[in-house]
């Protein structure tokens, strides 16, 4: 039988634990840097790729440039809607969020604890300071969304409102990527000078998305799968 000595025993685990953690199976404090299938609402994802619409797009979003994508989205909608004649019901559009538009995905409490406005350096257009709140969420019309009129051309109506909110509300599906979720976390540790360990700040985010976002384990392999299985369009801004 082979002897094997303390040292090279140590040496020999320490280095299966990080093979381990590489592939996910470990989870340390350093975090968890790539999903498996188990990790993931992949259910989820598979029923969205499988939508039925006649027409469906993916928006393949990585910087938030004023939030301009999301007038593009609009756009869309209504192009289709009314120009094309397609039901509302037959149209499904996909925002696949990742690199610095990765952080629209989550709420204020994360925009306001991580500075997330001076860290991308945005600036709230009413007061020209770094937002404390995500910028591009909350509809003007309020969280009820309350319109004063039905006119598509008018700038009152849903059919010109360019929040997210708004957009959800017409049956927009937020995705957000956990690859820059781990990597935006290290990246705050950093700017802010933070003591928490990568994992810990990626838990907090996680827990606090925007409503009906879908968290993927990779933002480029989802959009492949959107546009392979599900035969999405793909659009880039």
């Amino acid at each position: 039988m082979n002897r094997i000595s303390r040292r090279s025993f140590v040496s020999t685990s320490a280095t299966g634990a990080a093979a381990l953690a590489a592939m996910g199976i470990v989870n340390s404090a350093e975090g968890q840097l790539v999903y498996t299938k188990s990790d993931w609402k992949v259910s989820e994802f598979n029923q969205l790729a499988k939508n039925p619409a006649q027409v469906k797009q993916v928006y393949d979003v990585t910087q938030i440039a004023e939030g301009k994508f999301l007038n593009n989205i609009k756009n869309s909608l209504n192009g289709l809607h009314f120009g094309f004649g397609i039901p509302n019901e037959q149209i499904k559009i996909v925002a696949a969020l990742h690199g610095p538009a990765n952080m629209l995905n989550y709420d204020d409490f994360i925009w306001n604890k991580y500075k997330i406005g001076q860290w991308l350096k945005i600036n709230d257009l009413s007061t020209n300071q770094p937002p404390r709140k995500n910028p591009y969420y909350a509809s003007k019309a309020g969280a009820a969304l309350h319109y004063r009129t039905e006119d598509p051309d008018s700038g009152d109506s849903i059919y010109q409102d360019t929040s997210i909110q708004a957009l959800q509300q017409r049956g927009v599906k937020l995705l957000a990527c956990h690859t820059a979720t781990e990597e935006q976390a290290r990246a705050l540790i950093a700017h802010n000078k933070l003591t928490q360990q990568p994992e810990e700040i990626v838990k907090e985010m996680l827990a606090h998305p925007l409503p009906n976002v879908l968290v993927v384990a990779s933002m480029v392999a989802a959009i492949a799968l959107l546009q392979t299985d599900g035969h999405y369009s793909y659009v880039t801004v």
